[in-house]
């Protein structure tokens, strides 16, 4: 079970973050630290450690943290999303699709996991199957970026395909 923070680790996670922004990683890592050495089960700080280490491409660390994070908590959808960008990182795409998946379960509208799961989909080279993901991500919110950009490349590819048959 994990617990809810009093205010000072929670200043603490503010500052650990705007830090991690500033990419001043180490200084990020001592405050994440001090906070989990108190609250070894906090959440916030274990997710935003994890991500952190991720920017740090500390992959293999922040892996476990998001294992750690799952093994208590099987419905986290940072987490998972976090999980599933590592293994897609590693090319390991069906792992990936596993997480986000698991991710769509949970919350079925969840424009971030579709466009991740498009990505991963593109890359095994299911290139229509990528496409349904990028375009149903844009029906949740048609801003989103990775969606639009995925969608894009995912419609020159295809056209691409197409005009060498």
């Amino acid at each position: 079970m994990f617990i809810i923070l009093d205010k000072k680790f929670q200043k603490m996670l503010v500052q650990a973050s705007d830090l991690a922004d500033d990419e001043e990683y180490e200084e990020a890592m001592l405050l994440y630290d001090k906070v989990l050495d108190s609250n070894p089960k906090s959440i916030t700080a274990l997710l935003d450690k994890a991500a952190t280490l991720q920017r740090m491409e500390k992959n293999s660390q922040s892996f476990q943290m998001y294992n750690l994070i799952l093994n208590e908590d099987p419905k986290n959808l940072d987490a998972l999303i976090g999980k599933g960008t590592l293994l897609h990182a590693k090319s390991k795409f069906s792992s990936a699709i596993e997480c986000y998946d698991a991710a769509l379960k949970i919350k079925p509208r969840f424009a971030m996991a579709l466009a991740c799961k498009g990505m991963s989909l593109g890359e095994m080279g299911k290139l229509d199957y990528a496409l349904i993901c990028f375009k149903k991500a844009l029906t949740i919110d048609k801003d989103y970026d990775l969606a639009n950009m995925g969608k894009q490349k995912a419609l020159e590819l295809l056209k691409l395909q197409k005009s060498r048959k």
